[in-house]
């Protein structure tokens, strides 16, 4: 079947006069996690259900383990299992019910859906749960039943969209761990996030996507590195310095300087040596600072660096 889990070529969206994705490409090698970095509204989410064959394309191509999503709806089916943003779980039952139902769905004998039920709470600390109904469960718990009831068959390719928003740190972490384990046993994760720090955590290799376009992909070193050695954030007393501050370190680092608040610049900078000389104008120029670091660029600069927007800002809808 070859030996990528995805190929996408210009694939497209519309809805209505709106490309929801304009133009994607994307070739995902099998026993990865892909990260599908970038914030609401993007295209990620519609990009996902075109792989899934939810959406058909208006543009494009596309191929998932081997199959066309357009021609070959049946056959990609039975490669894949998506979980999206929301549990998909029927909250009057109990987590075991619920498990033992979607494995006779798939035509486990009853005796079969339930051992693969318990075999799964148990991977996923979930025993005790399995016998409350879903609707008592916290959004931790319903997350990770919901990830486990995606894989009662193991699939070849998992789609995983979003699968940690709005949860705490603590059930985060143990979906983390969740997602590394599925890798290893051979699954391929096509993971969508707009959290930087699970993208750096997670995942092999990394398209950011913004307004329907995949802006970069590598990995991400690649992606840190691609944006300068080092990330020089400046905290000034008052933004009524702003302008003239923005105006000094771009002269000084012949660099774009982005304001991250009212009164905080950022800048990638190739060249650290140059930095102390440019704080030197500032304060020579009656310009008081407040605070200031250098360190390595993290995911979230590399965004911004090139979007000029934090992940945050935009949000179609």
């Amino acid at each position: 079947m070859g030996e990528y889990a995805i190929e996408a070529k210009n694939l497209v969206k519309l809805f209505g006069k709106q490309r929801a994705v304009d133009g994607i490409d994307l070739t995902v090698p099998k026993g990865i996690v892909y990260g599908f970095l970038g914030p609401n509204g993007a295209g990620k989410t519609t990009t996902v259900r075109m792989l899934a064959t939810l959406l058909k394309p208006d543009g494009g191509y596309a191929k998932v383990m081997g199959y066309d999503v357009a021609k070959e709806t049946g056959e990609v089916r039975k490669q894949i299992s998506l979980t999206g943003q929301y549990a998909s779980l029927d909250e009057d039952l109990t987590g075991i019910e619920n498990l033992v139902m979607i494995g006779r769905l798939f035509g486990y004998s009853k005796k079969l859906a339930k051992e693969r039920a318990m075999e799964l709470l148990q991977a996923f600390r979930l025993e005790d749960a399995g016998k409350k109904q879903v609707k008592n469960y916290s959004g931790g718990m319903r997350r990770r039943m919901d990830i486990a009831a995606s894989i009662i068959v193991t699939p070849e390719l998992l789609f995983l969209d979003e699968p940690t928003t709005g949860l705490d740190p603590m059930s985060r972490n143990e979906v983390w761990d969740i997602i590394r384990a599925l890798v290893k046993a051979g699954t391929t994760v096509l993971l969508t996030t707009q959290y930087l720090e699970e993208a750096d955590q997670l995942a092999d290799r990394i398209a950011v996507i913004h307004r329907g376009k995949i802006i970069a992909e590598a990995t991400s070193k690649e992606l840190k590195d691609s944006v300068g050695d080092s990330r020089l954030q400046v905290e000034l007393a008052s933004d009524q310095d702003r302008e003239e501050a923005i105006k000094l370190l771009e002269e000084q680092l012949a660099t774009t300087i982005y304001q991250t608040d009212n009164q905080t610049l950022t800048a990638q900078v190739n060249h650290p040596t140059l930095v102390v000389e440019a704080l030197g104008k500032l304060t020579a120029s009656g310009i008081n600072i407040v605070d200031f670091s250098l360190g390595k660029p993290s995911l979230d600069e590399v965004f911004l660096t090139l979007t000029g927007e934090k992940v945050e800002e935009e949000d179609h809808g």
